[in-house]
């Protein structure tokens, strides 16, 4: 057992890591801004936090072992091509403050959540073809957002505290993690919960909006499989970036129909070709994380949605009636 901290603990990735590493037998404590998840969150102890204040990241990994450092300030594409001054102040602050504090306070091992938004924009310019994308592509570097450059900076600066002062780190870049208990409205949701929520509120014989020409190349993971991965990282001896996500890549026009046919409704797609759109293609390339972890993702896309579908389907109908 291992006493474990999980920063950003209620929201969408880290209240099921939360749950995920209670499961394998730890101890674990939470921290977030917020004191509420949509998922009922089962920590030792939680804290509510500010974590761009260092001395609450101090208190946050006192008496810690390893610490999955998940807070962040962030959202869907229309989030974070809006919001630049924010996300680069908020994260850099909270990352800084959470990695000097696991120098200072000893802690084992800190994991870090990077993001495939580090990934050149060029590589990512053509959706006639699936950008299989190797960790080794972040260089040379040019991240379309300024959320992929304040993601690609925290991983540099958390290799130089592993050179100058023996940090034991682990990076991953998520690709698209998905599933319930998520952001699915409000303006920070992604692509598969807002696609969820505009089918659950459609009536049948009705219509939903698609963003851009629906041509977007993506990849998405099942958040199970995400802290399946993290965890399997973060215990494993490897120090170098690693991608999480899945190498299935489908069109967000794919993933609409999809999540249209779960549904059981007849709709129709229109598209708006001036809302932000992100890159035109984008996709993992897995060979490392195979040869790494020795795994694999393992829920498919009809699965994982269906699952997510019928939760913001509830949330929905909870909401709006």
């Amino acid at each position: 057992m291992k006493r474990c901290l999980v920063t950003g603990g209620k929201g969408f990735i880290g209240s099921h890591l939360v749950n995920f590493l209670k499961r394998q037998g730890n101890w674990v404590r939470s921290a977030d801004i917020k004191d509420s998840s949509y998922l009922k969150t089962e920590e030792d102890e939680f804290l509510r936090l500010d974590l761009r204040e260092k001395e609450n990241a101090m208190k946050a990994v006192k008496g810690i072992d390893y610490v999955w450092t998940l807070a962040a300030n962030m959202g869907g594409i229309g989030f974070i091509t809006e919001k630049h001054a924010d996300i680069a102040y908020d994260n850099v602050m909270i990352n800084s403050n959470m990695i000097k504090s696991a120098v200072e306070q000893n802690v084992g091992r800190l994991f870090y959540s990077s993001s495939a938004c580090v990934y050149p924009e060029e590589l990512q310019s053509n959706d006639k073809i699936v950008a299989f994308l190797k960790e080794k592509d972040a260089y040379p570097a040019n991240p379309d957002s300024v959320y992929g450059w304040e993601k690609l900076y925290t991983e540099i600066m958390c290799k130089a505290f592993e050179r100058d002062y023996g940090l034991d780190v682990r990076i991953a870049r998520f690709h698209n993690i998905y599933g319930p208990y998520g952001t699915y409205d409000g303006g920070r949701e992604k692509a598969p919960a807002a696609l969820c929520r505009k089918v659950a509120m459609a009536k049948n014989n009705g219509q939903i909006e698609i963003w851009g020409n629906g041509k977007q190349i993506r990849s998405f993971m099942y958040v199970d499989d995400c802290c399946e991965a993290v965890y399997r990282l973060t215990n494993s001896s490897y120090k170098e970036p690693l991608n999480i996500g899945t190498d299935k890549a489908v069109t967000i026009d794919q993933l609409a129909d999809m999540i249209i046919k779960i549904s059981g409704k007849k709709l129709t797609k229109k598209y708006d070709t001036s809302k932000p759109v992100g890159v035109k293609s984008r996709n993992a390339d897995l060979d490392e994380l195979r040869k790494v972890l020795r795994w694999q993702p393992k829920i498919g896309y009809e699965e994982g949605l269906e699952k997510t579908y019928q939760w913001i389907s509830e949330m929905v109908t909870k909401v709006h009636g």
